[in-house]
């Protein structure tokens, strides 16, 4: 039986591994196709795919764009998109240049409690790379600020904590919408820690495809419900580990296995797209 992890990061996003490192690590784990859904960038696909060529790994190209309601943070996935489309690229680099204002705002808001990061601390970890908070809990630990990463989202940029900042200037529509124009599949990532599951027949009646129903943090209840939901409203079914490499190491690549079966399924509705 074939199986496949749809939720991957790589050194292009806030993960730690290259795509080499990516593709041998799940060469290890015996998988037989992953998705690379970087934040909010697409660079990170071509270089995978071509070294998978090498483990007889297929790499399905995908995206995790961030969007914003009602001051929730929203994560859509898009699979199978064409990612070379200049209007997805035109959208990214808006969204990157988001994602570096958000990181100032996030400092700031640091320094305010009395907690002094430098922003610059925190786009060299990035290294270039799509900016986001885990870079930011990096750098504190870097520098001696706390003792860890998962101390950094409890004490300080955790949803609803105080140095947290949103910000982000997409809505769940629009990236739903900018998804399926390139092609691609619109998906709801991690619906539990949305933790707003009245939203998500709202985000069906807006183009959304498909829920990620098996994750990390999901129980067996949890997955019970949501399989029960994309039966419901006649949805498509992911799942995947949503590995950041060393940043997250407790999140171990291929943690989380799919029968292949669902990626077939997101072909065959891409084809009707």
């Amino acid at each position: 039986m074939k199986f496949a992890d749809l939720h991957l990061h790589t050194v292009f996003s806030d993960g730690t591994y290259t795509p080499q490192e990516l593709i041998s690590q799940s060469v290890k784990n015996g998988l037989s196709a992953v998705a690379v859904v970087d934040h909010d960038t697409v660079l990170g696909i071509e270089p995978t795919i071509k070294i998978a060529k090498t483990g007889n790994i297929e790499v399905l190209a995908g995206i995790e764009l961030s969007a914003e309601y009602d001051g929730l943070e929203v994560h859509i996935l898009g699979y199978l998109i064409d990612y070379k489309r200049e209007k997805l690229i035109d959208k990214l680099e808006f969204l990157k240049k988001n994602r570096i204002e958000r990181i100032y705002k996030i400092v700031e808001r640091l320094k305010n409690m009395g907690i002094v990061l430098e922003a610059e601390s925190v786009f060299d970890i990035a290294r270039g790379g799509t900016v986001g908070r885990l870079h930011v809990a990096r750098a504190m630990v870097k520098v001696g600020l706390i003792g860890s990463i998962a101390e950094a989202f409890r004490k300080y940029i955790g949803d609803k904590c105080p140095a947290y900042v949103c910000d982000f200037r997409f809505s769940p529509i629009e990236a739903i919408r900018l998804i399926k124009e390139v092609g691609g599949i619109p998906v709801l990532a991690h619906p539990y820690i949305l933790n707003r599951d009245d939203l998500i027949l709202e985000f069906v009646d807006c183009g959304l495809m498909g829920l990620e129903v098996y994750y990390p943090e999901h129980t067996q209840a949890m997955i019970n419900f949501y399989l029960g939901l994309a039966k419901k409203y006649n949805l498509l079914v992911t799942g995947g580990s949503d590995c950041h490499g060393n940043a997250k190491p407790q999140v171990k690549l291929g943690s989380v296995k799919i029968p292949y079966e669902l990626v077939e399924k997101l072909k065959e509705a891409q084809l009707k797209i």
